[in-house]
């Protein structure tokens, strides 16, 4: 797996309303904005993020916070779960999600397949094993190596499965990670698969944001923020320790330390197919610039010759392979690798004599194409490669001089992602989907290079009669924004449809066809339609289409979004009465940007997740991480951008908007809950209309457990039949 480091007042109680009128030590003025327009028409709600209103919001736990949260939850399930079409959507998405024949996904190492599994009756979840011949049956033998239900009922504890890391080759001894209700932070226990039972005297870690890895059966090097001093500003850890059977976990030696500016440091295992280990470790000096070591057993670290920008990917007979978000010029007057290309070197030659060896070029995508999974096998290097976002699977081999590669034989046209490779293994699994297409899963062996489906799911819902289609919207800045249709092929282009529009636009990460039964059920056999936009600040076509969108020109990802709506109501497909935005957690930040800046466009907004304070942002959880992304509130010029962006600071009392759902979780330890807390007080004071809903666990899925994750999805699409369907 890659090794990247940047690893969504009805029934109110006297006790809620009371917290809405909490104190604060200054009022939000209104004022007329810097066009001269009269304030009757346009009035800016002001807010000083150094003296904010709401901050009593920001206060996660506080009892004003969680009762006020309390009553707009009574107030939102009075409107959302009162609908009668409500418990009909949750039935649908509950039985989705608790179906007994849907795939269970796994990783293939130490002889078994190893899958997690949750159902009705195991809401926690089962921990299991099978042999690679019974995981080819219709119903695999599976031996479960631990109850996580019973773990909860015994601990007494929300326990959320995260995990676990195994020491090869006998993946006997693992290090299991557990959050308590869906945090990220999370408390690491050695546990024993042949006692199936946690080691007494074992290694255990307290709860922290972090990470560990397996030196050998006796050593652990690990990373916790479990104090200021261990932590960075993002609240990640800043150093590395190794850690000794037998020794107090405060005894553990400290063998690389970072700057507490930086996100964070993370040490990891990589092992190539002879059995070589070479322990390294990212160090994150912001959330796309990294500092990478080599952690020798008997030396200093020492530093890795990789660009900031880049990605360790894998390693693969006895070269380190790795991705470029930048274009690099390793040795000055040499050649130079073009950003989005995929290298390597030798690493044993690197720890030899701390000097870059010779770069050899794995693959360089064309214009179209991005760099998706990286894996190795036993005898192969496996690399998705996406073109104009469908996937392929290419099998490179290293003949000690040169990569050649070969082309798996995938289905075509459809999303293909791979998972559980191992380096001491021929075989992995992939699995491939469509928006009308249900998911397979596909053995692929890489030493005979077949690729055979070996399980699917069955149709969730009909899609007789539905059609997908590509299409292209320009943007302001002329860019051809291209999106994904899924409608009726019967759909009458005259404004009528109620669409749902879906976007992300950030951190790289790629928005590609995918099959969901919940949404198929919920929204696409009840008459609606769907559109995915492949607008920039993903990684769809590489590092420079997310680029294009940092920071100050963030504006571009917005006006992307906007073309695309614009070019659906041109088409006829729908209007603003019958068009509805979604996304989360950056993707919540874009939809409610798209609330405050074109609030025409649309007649229902959901904002999941959200961050939409960007004058606060880097001052709540993990936010500070994420500079890089967004730049900083209290540079000048990046401040200045950010507060012409912000949605919380971008509210019109006078506006007239769309209805907006906001929800979050009080357990989102990345994304604070204040974000959509204060936008949805404000929206309360203003009276605009929203609504507003926060799941007390979840973490930042917003949902802990498989009926929570149905009744998210039943009050969304019920929102989204009112404001889209409904007359």
């Amino acid at each position: 797996m890659p090794f990247r480091a940047r690893y969504w007042i009805v029934g109110a109680s006297a006790l809620a309303l009371a917290a809405c009128e909490a104190p604060s030590n200054q009022e939000d003025e209104v004022v007329t904005d810097e066009s001269g327009e009269a304030a009757s028409e346009r009035q800016i709600v002001q807010i000083d993020p150094a003296n904010d209103p709401r901050v009593w919001l920001e206060e996660v736990e506080g009892e004003e916070a969680i009762a006020w949260a309390e009553g707009q939850n009574e107030r939102t399930f009075a409107r959302l779960q009162g609908d009668e079409r409500y418990q009909g959507l949750y039935d649908q998405a509950l039985s989705v999600y608790q179906s007994e024949d849907r795939i269970p996904y796994g990783s293939f190492y130490g002889g078994y397949v190893w899958n997690f599994w949750q159902d009705a009756e195991n809401t926690h979840g089962l921990w299991r094993r099978t042999t690679l011949e019974s995981y080819l049956t219709e119903e695999p033998d599976w031996d479960v190596i631990l109850d996580l239900d019973a773990l909860s009922e015994e601990e007494d504890m929300n326990w959320v499965w995260r995990g676990a890391n195994c020491l090869s080759p006998s993946y006997d001894r693992c290090m299991l990670t557990l959050s308590d209700g869906g945090s990220d932070a999370a408390v690491r226990r050695e546990f024993s698969v042949a006692d199936r039972s946690f080691v007494e005297g074992g290694f255990v870690m307290p709860e922290s944001k972090g990470g560990v890895s397996w030196v050998d059966e006796n050593t652990l090097i690990f990373g916790m923020a479990t104090s200021d001093a261990d932590s960075t500003t993002s609240g990640y850890p800043v150093a590395a320790h190794r850690w000794e059977r037998g020794t107090d976990i405060s005894e553990a030696t400290e063998i690389l330390r970072g700057d507490r500016e930086d996100v964070g440091l993370w040490a990891f295992r990589s092992e190539d197919s002879d059995g070589t280990v070479y322990m390294m470790a990212s160090e994150a000096d912001t959330f796309y610039e990294t500092t990478w070591w080599y952690l020798p057993n008997d030396a200093e670290p020492m530093q890795l010759p990789l660009p900031a920008k880049s990605s360790i990917q894998d390693l693969y007979q006895g070269q380190l392979v790795f991705t470029l978000q930048e274009d690099w010029t390793p040795v000055e007057g040499g050649d130079t690798y073009p950003q989005g290309a995929l290298l390597s070197f030798s690493m044993a030659e690197f720890a030899a004599n701390g000097e870059l060896p010779t770069v050899h070029t794995v693959y360089v995508p064309r214009a179209r194409q991005s760099i998706g999974s990286v894996g190795a096998t036993r005898s192969a290097l496996l690399v998705a490669i996406d073109e104009n976002v469908v996937g392929g699977l290419e099998a490179f081999r290293f003949d000690g001089a040169s990569w050649t590669s070969e082309s798996m034989p995938v289905p075509s046209n459809l999303t293909v992602s791979l998972g559980g490779t191992n380096s001491n293994e021929d075989i992995a699994f992939m699995n491939a989907e469509g928006f009308l297409t249900p998911d397979t899963l596909y053995m692929v062996n890489s030493a005979d290079m077949t690729v055979n489906a070996i399980k699917s799911i069955p149709e969730r819902f009909n899609a007789e009669g539905l059609v997908v289609e590509q299409l292209e919207a320009e943007s302001a800045d002329g860019t051809m924004i291209p999106y994904f249709v899924v409608r009726r092929e019967d759909t009458v282009m005259d404004g009528s449809t109620p669409t749902l529009l879906y976007a992300y636009g950030g951190f790289e990460v790629s928005i590609r066809p995918s099959y969901s039964g919940s949404r198929g059920q919920l929204w696409l056999e009840n008459g609606g339609a769907y559109v995915v936009a492949n607008i920039r600040g993903g990684g769809e076509f590489g590092p420079a289409w997310h680029q294009a969108g940092l920071k100050m020109d963030r504006q571009r990802i917005y006006d992307d979004l906007i073309g695309v709506a614009e070019d659906m109501h041109e088409r006829g497909l729908t209007s603003p009465r019958r068009t509805g935005v979604y996304g989360g957690s950056n993707g919540g930040l874009l939809t409610g940007v798209m609330y405050t800046q074109r609030p025409d466009l649309w007649n229902g907004v959901v904002s999941a997740v959200p961050l939409l304070d960007m004058l606060r942002y880097h001052t709540l959880l993990a936010g500070a991480s994420w500079m890089g992304e967004y730049g900083n509130p209290e540079d000048p010029d990046e401040g200045s951008f950010l507060r012409s962006i912000s949605p919380y600071h971008n509210v019109d009392a006078n506006g007239d908007y769309p209805e907006i759902y906001l929800y979050t979780s009080t357990k989102d330890d990345r994304v604070h809950p204040a974000h959509a807390r204060k936008m949805a007080h404000l929206l309360e004071e203003l009276g605009h209309d929203y609504l507003y809903y926060e799941n007390i666990a979840g973490g930042h899925s917003a949902a802990a457990n498989l009926e929570e994750l149905a009744r998210r999805d039943a009050m969304l699409y019920t929102f989204l039949m009112q404001t889209l369907m409904d007359d």
